[in-house]
C-alpha cells in the first residue's frame, strides 16, 4: 500500500467536460447565450449544448475564423457566443479575427479552447497547443482564463458569461484531479491560494495545479513549507497575491503546461520585478514543440511534474540562501 500524502487528490472529470456541461446549465437560465462550433463539437463538449438548444447552436464547419467572426457579430447584436474549438486552431488560425472582431470592437465573445497543451498525447504536435496563453494575453482587452478542475472550469464558465467583454478559457482533453471543493468561490483576477506556505510559492495554473500539489507533498516531507497560489486568469492578472508571495517566501516556482518563455511565467516575473525582487523558477516546455505519446509519458519527459516542481523548488531556496 503506498504511504498516505498530506495533499490527497482524486480524479474527476476533464476541463472540456466541465465546460460542456456548465455551458448547457448557462443555455437553461439565459436564452441569450449560444454556441458555435467548427465540426468538434463531440470532442470540445458543445455537442450536449446543441442537444438541448439546437436552434441556438451554430455548426461553422471547419472554418474556425469565420466562426470567430460570426461569434462578433453574434455579440454586436445582443447574445453572449461561446465559441468552441481545440485551442492551437481556434487562437493560430484565427488571430487576426479575434482582434479585428472581439479584441478590437470589445464584443462580449466568449471563446474556449479544449484540448490544450501536450496533454493531448498521441494526437501529436500539429494539434498540441503550447503558445495559445502568450497569444490571448496579446489581445487588449482579453480576460484570459486558465481552470484547474471542474470546480474551477464551471465557476470561471460562469463567470465569463457574466463579465461583458471578450474572454479566452483554457480547457484541457485528460481528466484531472479534483483540486477544489464544490462550493468553492472564484473571482475574475483573483487568485487562490490553496496550500499555505512560508518557505517557497509555487505558482501554477490549469492541470499544473494538482501538480504543484504534488510538489508540495514531496517538500513537506522534506520539512520545506511550500505555498501553492492557483493563478486560474492569466489576464487580469493578481498582482496582489503575487507580490505577497514574494514579499514573504523569497522564492517563486512558477509551472505551467505552456511554452515557459511565453506564458504565466513571464507574467508572474513582470509582477515580481516590479514589486518585489526575488529568486525564480520556471517549469514549463522549454522552446519546442512535442511529439506524439500518452500523455503521461510527454509530462514525464517534458518535465512537467510534481518531482519537477519540487526540484525547481530546491534550486530556488538553494540561491534564497
Amino acid at each position: 500500500m503506498a504511504a498516505k500524502t498530506k495533499f490527497e487528490l482524486k480524479m474527476g472529470m476533464s476541463t472540456r467536460e466541465a465546460f460542456g456541461k456548465t455551458l448547457v446549465e448557462l443555455g437553461k437560465k439565459n436564452p441569450n447565450v449560444v454556441a458555435l462550433d467548427a465540426d468538434l463539437s463531440k470532442s470540445t463538449m458543445t455537442h450536449w449544448f446543441a442537444k438541448e438548444f439546437p436552434n441556438r447552436f451554430f455548426e461553422c464547419g471547419i472554418a474556425e475564423a469565420n466562426m470567430v467572426s460570426i461569434a462578433g457579430g453574434l455579440a454586436a447584436a445582443g447574445k453572449i457566443p461561446f465559441a468552441a474549438s481545440f485551442s492551437c486552431f481556434l487562437m493560430n488560425k484565427t488571430f487576426e479575427q479575434l482582434r479585428v472582431s472581439a479584441a478590437y470592437p470589445g464584443f462580449n465573445v466568449k471563446v474556449v479552447g479544449t484540448h490544450s497543451g501536450i496533454s493531448i498525447g498521441e494526437d501529436g504536435p500539429s494539434q498540441m497547443s503550447i503558445e495559445e496563453i502568450s497569444l490571448a494575453c496579446s489581445l487588449p482587452g482579453f480576460v484570459v482564463l486558465a481552470p484547474a478542475d471542474e470546480v474551477a472550469t464551471a465557476a470561471l464558465v460562469e463567470a465569463a458569461a457574466e463579465h461583458i467583454g471578450p474572454v479566452f478559457l483554457r480547457a484541457g482533453r485528460p481528466k484531472v484531479p479534483v483540486v477544489y471543493a464544490a462550493g468553492q468561490k472564484f473571482e475574475i483576477g483573483k487568485a487562490v491560494e490553496v496550500i499555505e506556505g512560508g518557505d517557497v510559492t509555487l505558482i501554477a495554473n490549469g492541470m499544473m495545479v494538482a501538480e504543484a500539489i504534488r510538489a508540495a507533498d514531496i517538500l513537506d516531507a522534506e520539512g520545506v513549507s511550500a505555498r501553492v497560489i492557483d493563478i486560474h486568469t492569466v489576464k487580469p492578472i493578481d498582482r496582489e497575491a503575487i507580490a505577497k508571495a514574494a514579499s514573504e517566501t523569497g522564492a517563486i516556482v512558477v509551472a505551467e503546461e505552456h511554452l515557459a518563455d511565453a506564458g504565466l511565467g513571464v507574467r508572474v516575473a513582470q509582477v515580481v520585478t516590479e514589486t518585489a525582487p526575488c529568486a525564480m523558477e520556471f517549469v514549463g516546455i522549454r522552446d519546442t514543440y512535442a511529439e506524439s505519446g500518452s500523455t503521461d509519458g510527454l509530462l514525464d519527459k517534458y518535465g512537467l511534474r510534481g518531482r519537477d516542481i519540487a526540484a525547481a523548488a530546491r534550486r530556488v531556496l538553494a540561491r534564497k540562501r
